[in-house]
């Protein structure tokens, strides 16, 4: 599998290869993964579907990376799927990422426990969508043009968007554009849920990264705690989700983080966590 690219400082960053890449960085806390094929609207290749489970993992499996943030390269977020290039995974029986590597749409197993901020921009099609829904944080530019085109290809949503367009946006509002092909602008997409802001154009990744290392600043224990929680409330009914509580919450209080926080309110003085 190839490996992903760790990006130096984006006025040196080299130009990207034809089969485009993803593009890693970190930022103190936070874990930057970056659609890099802009020649091509960041259509996505075989290679950067590998490289992306392979980013997702990276953050996933390094504890110093508490939140991390997935944006474009360039003006658009993603055409979606190179069709050409990417269409035998279909028939491959496993989704369009890797087995064994942890999924960037959160369907297949191993999947992800630490939050992740979606900066979206430009053409946001298909797969885009259905990352951006995957994720915890959606921040959209004003320009932001979203289109979910499948039924028009003759195939369906694989990655999520018929379910979570639904849980998101209810089933009238999905099925008005999972069944047209029909385009929606971003202020559609936050009547909708599907974007938690809209941003001025060029301000989606500053404004995404902002919030992420808002989120790398909290205990990072009580962070994955928090949003495995509502993850289990969501996926499995209020009864799975309150037998997890207390367990849960005696085990955070049991850690140095939970110590430290007490400590720093006395002190009155910001609190340090260690993931621990």
């Amino acid at each position: 599998m190839a490996k992903s690219t760790r990006s130096r400082k984006a006025g040196s960053r080299k130009t990207a290869p034809k089969e485009g890449r993803i593009t890693t960085e970190e930022k103190g806390n936070v874990f930057l993964i970056g659609l890099d094929r802009p020649s091509k609207l960041n259509g996505f290749t075989t290679q950067m579907l590998d490289q992306l489970a392979e980013a997702y993992t990276e953050f996933e499996n390094r504890d110093r990376y508490r939140c991390a943030v997935l944006f474009a390269h360039g003006d658009h977020f993603t055409a979606g799927l190179d069709l050409p290039q990417v269409a035998h995974r279909f028939s491959e029986g496993h989704g369009l990422f890797p087995p064994g590597f942890v999924d960037p749409v959160d369907i297949r197993p191993p999947r992800r426990t630490k939050p992740v901020v979606t900066a979206v921009r430009g053409y946001c099609f298909t797969l885009g969508i259905e990352l951006m829904l995957a994720n915890d944080i959606v921040i959209a530019g004003g320009e932001t043009v979203f289109c979910q085109l499948e039924v028009g290809r003759g195939i369906m949503p694989s990655c999520g968007a018929s379910m979570r367009m639904v849980e998101r946006g209810g089933w009238g509002n999905a099925m008005r554009y999972l069944l047209t092909s029909d385009r929606f602008d971003a202020q559609e997409a936050y009547r909708m849920n599907f974007a938690t802001e809209v941003v001025e154009t060029g301000k989606d990744v500053s404004r995404a990264l902002e919030i992420a290392r808002t989120i790398a600043k909290q205990a990072p224990l009580a962070v994955r705690a928090t949003r495995a929680t509502s993850l289990t409330w969501l996926e499995h009914g209020h009864a799975a989700a309150a037998a997890v509580l207390d367990p849960e919450q005696l085990r955070l209080a049991r850690t140095w983080d939970a110590g430290e926080g007490v400590q720093s309110f006395v002190e009155r003085r910001q609190p340090r966590f260690r993931g621990r």
